[in-house]
């Protein structure tokens, strides 16, 4: 799995499936990790960001992971599965040793707020005792915090990290984390996802060239973890074989996906809700497959976690702007199998 994770690929971050009471839908929460695997996701994200973190210290994330790897070994081939592992060293730790019981490979290991930057190099330490451990800059207005370029050097030293998603929303700090890994020495070793929901085909095409201590480094993202990606996955598995023809010198698939790159960012601006600071970036998110027939409705954990004013309009905008964007064909031809 570690080859494939290099190598790049698609990793949806999994929403959770929610019925009308606010509990568990199984049978959708399952029909949602069919449609990632058969659109041809490399892996699965579960339990992060776009899975809710309020799942987290609750009796919902053991089977919520559960079903997740239980569903995904119904497939002949193997699917790369991340955890989301969140809080103080000692959860983190008890969070990454129950994926590890369950047969998760790798460890999305979150920002946490009330631990300063040692700790958290601590804390990722103690964590890749138990599983890899992917690090990941999380923008402040979801619950991020901004951190070092020194810090990104000191995670990427740690042998048991082996990818980062990068995920700030911010150039400045994306290049933070591209000489941390550099001045690390392991741009071989650290395999960089996108996660900048503004930037994804920008992120995904562009060769990076980096100076550090005299001599120039050249890295590339390989792949998107993305809440973006849990939605149209089909077309973003497409998307990230057009750029890697692109990275390789295509010149059309370059041009091609430059233009994209600005009809996806604006879509991606509605369903995350920009315009209002983010607060429905996950009712967005239930509002495209809602409207694929993958989820029943936009249920949050949260009662008050629904779209922002004036951002259904603005996703009935983008649905009927960029229709080359989505994968409705797709959803609707494999909806009842993956439903039954």
């Amino acid at each position: 799995m570690h080859d494939l994770f290099r190598r790049g690929c698609v990793i949806p971050a999994h929403p959770l499936a929610l019925t009308g009471e606010r509990r568990l839908d199984e049978r959708r929460q399952r029909a949602l990790t069919r449609y990632y695997v058969e659109a041809g996701a490399g892996g699965l994200a579960v339990g992060v960001h776009t899975t809710q973190f309020a799942i987290h210290g609750t009796p919902l994330l053991p089977p919520v992971l559960e079903l997740a790897a239980e569903t995904a070994r119904e497939y002949d081939r193997e699917v790369l599965l991340v955890a989301g592992a969140t809080g103080p060293t000692a959860q983190a730790v008890a969070e990454a040793e129950l994926a590890a019981s369950l047969g998760y490979h790798m460890v999305l290991l979150s920002p946490a707020r009330d631990l300063d930057e040692d700790e958290l190099i601590e804390r990722a330490r103690a964590v890749g005792e138990v599983l890899p451990v992917i690090g990941f800059y999380l923008q402040p207005a979801v619950g991020g915090r901004q951190l070092s370029r020194n810090f990104w050097t000191e995670l990427a030293s740690i042998d048991a990290v082996v990818g980062i998603k990068v995920a700030p929303f911010d150039r400045y700090r994306t290049l933070d984390v591209l000489h941390g890994v550099c001045r690390a020495g392991r741009e071989g070793e650290v395999a960089l996802y996108t996660g900048n929901d503004d930037h994804i085909l920008a992120d995904l095409i562009t060769p990076h060239r980096v100076v550090v201590d005299g001599r120039e480094v050249e890295l590339e993202f390989v792949g998107g973890l993305l809440g973006q990606w849990a939605v149209w996955v089909r077309r973003a598995v497409e998307l990230l074989e057009e750029a890697k023809r692109a990275r390789a010198g295509d010149d059309v698939a370059v041009r091609r996906l430059l233009t994209l790159d600005g009809h996806l960012t604006d879509a991606n601006a509605a369903i995350f809700d920009v315009a209002g600071g983010f607060h429905g970036c996950i009712p967005g998110i239930h509002e495209v497959l809602r409207r694929q027939g993958l989820l029943a409705g936009r249920w949050c954990l949260d009662p008050a976690e629904d779209l922002s004013p004036g951002q259904l309009a603005e996703i009935d905008r983008i649905w009927a702007a960029y229709p080359w964007l989505r994968d409705d064909d797709f959803v609707a031809e494999g909806l009842d199998r993956w439903l039954g």
